[in-house]
């Protein structure tokens, strides 16, 4: 599951609550159910794939 924290919050990860979770960049964690409720209750929000959005069509050339 790929999430970033939801703007103005800082989230600690479940593993150890000295490493946070940032707005500024998605990160991969394990679907667990503590990741679930921080979904639920809008402090973390699910990010797509950033490799699938960032791909744009080719443009075909004028020839």
């Amino acid at each position: 599951m790929r999430v970033k924290a939801a703007p103005g919050h800082r989230v600690p990860t479940e593993e150890d609550p000295y490493k946070y979770i940032e707005e500024t960049k998605a990160v991969d964690v394990p679907d667990t159910s503590y990741y679930r409720r921080r979904v639920t209750t809008g402090e973390l929000l699910t990010a797509e794939n950033s490799r699938a959005s960032a791909k744009q069509p080719a443009q075909e050339s004028a020839e």
